[in-house]
């Protein structure tokens, strides 16, 4: 069996679908996407097939992925790491099909039935989020996830941090004790900010704090992990086990949340979940993405001790003209029942892709937007 075609499709919200086909006719997907940037990750896709995969032998994954990574010799880096996990996605895929089974069987079988999920709630501005909150929870989730605050100043006055916790003390009003909160820096906050700030939410008990400062200010993590008790989380802008390398010998990091379609995909997040193990940190894959991106993390999900838990796109605030599920011919495959999905049976990535409806999409023009401060400055996002 080789490697005889691809095709890629941009689809509406935000996603790139990879569909490769082999010799014998089996058909793998891949989400190979850097949201607001895909027309460049397509690019870097094409060059890989026509450097490295076409008429190769699509069961030799581990081979492939060192050709892709080291092949080059400038590696890493958001750009390349996508391309080469959706690609990556793929192969598992056809790799599942080919021998009848899971993926997850291929990666010594499930550690656990099911896998808890989270639900964002509050958009990227956070506001509303109590009754969002109370909604969701109704809804039978049992976790959920909003954004800390809109663009922060580096240096910024009280009322701000204020803001942040009551949004945090709505959301504990409205639904107790019993539900998990996780609150999202997203790299909006300076290191002095995000040391108040993580101090401020402290007593309502967040789940974790997420991406408390920028990656590139990892060596800020200890310092401001050193201040509280709650869990930090981090990961999504770091695209190798050797990006986590730093933040795993520092011991400053609870939860490490690699996304499968910008870390290398199945291959290389199945290497930093193990990596995370040793340092005793939980694993919960970033996905506010499309359907094959889910599966994929559902598959390493399932084998993996020490993953917590997973995010998912469905109902998100970047969702419009598409979702999770309209990509997908059999949308079951993720119903959510008190908070957990069940682990896929079906082969390779256990979903099965509406080709047509993909093919029917809306191409997306999504970019991220670019906030500015009052002074005109631009802040993160």
């Amino acid at each position: 069996m080789r490697i005889t075609d691809y095709e890629l499709f941009h689809a509406a919200p935000r996603w790139l679908f990879l569909k490769v086909t082999t010799s014998d006719g089996t058909v793998g997907w891949g989400e190979p996407v850097v949201e607001g940037r895909a027309k460049t990750v397509e690019a870097a896709v094409e060059e890989l097939f026509e450097s490295y995969l076409l008429g190769e032998d699509p069961a030799r994954i581990e081979d492939h992925w060192q050709a892709m990574y080291r092949g080059g010799f400038y590696r890493g880096g958001p750009v390349l790491m996508s391309a080469i996990a959706g690609v990556d996605q793929a192969l598992w895929d056809i790799k599942g099909q080919t021998l009848g089974a899971p993926v997850y069987e291929l990666l010594g079988g499930p550690a656990r039935d099911r896998i808890r999920v989270y639900q964002w709630i509050g958009g990227d501005r956070p506001g509303d989020v109590g009754e969002a909150a109370a909604e969701k929870v109704e809804a039978g989730f049992t976790a959920l996830k909003m954004n800390a605050t809109p663009e922060m100043r580096r240096v910024d006055n009280p009322k701000a941090v204020d803001e942040a916790v009551d949004r945090l003390a709505a959301v504990r009003d409205a639904v107790g004790d019993g539900v998990d909160v996780g609150v999202d820096f997203h790299g909006r906050v300076s290191k002095p900010m995000a040391e108040r700030l993580v101090a401020a939410l402290e007593p309502y008990d967040p789940f974790f704090v997420e991406e408390p400062v920028l990656p590139e200010h990892n060596d800020a993590l200890p310092e401001i992990a050193a201040k509280t008790t709650t869990p930090i989380a981090t990961g999504e802008r770091m695209y190798s086990r050797w990006d986590f390398k730093e933040v795993f010998e520092q011991g400053s990091v609870d939860v490490v949340q690699p996304d499968l379609s910008h870390a290398g995909g199945i291959t290389e997040v199945n290497k930093i979940a193990s990596m995370a193990e040793a340092y005793d940190v939980a694993l919960a894959p970033h996905c506010p993405l499309g359907p094959v991106a889910l599966a994929s993390c559902v598959q390493v999900d399932a084998a993996a001790p020490n993953a917590l838990i997973q995010e998912q796109s469905l109902d998100i605030h970047y969702n419009e003209g598409g979702d999770v599920l309209d990509y997908l011919e059999d949308p079951s495959v993720f119903e959510y029942e008190d908070g957990y999905v069940d682990l896929p049976d079906g082969p390779g990535l256990g979903v099965d892709v509406d080709e047509d409806a993909i093919r029917a999409a809306d191409e997306p023009d999504w970019h991220n937007p670019v906030w500015r401060h009052e002074d005109g400055g631009v802040a993160e996002w």
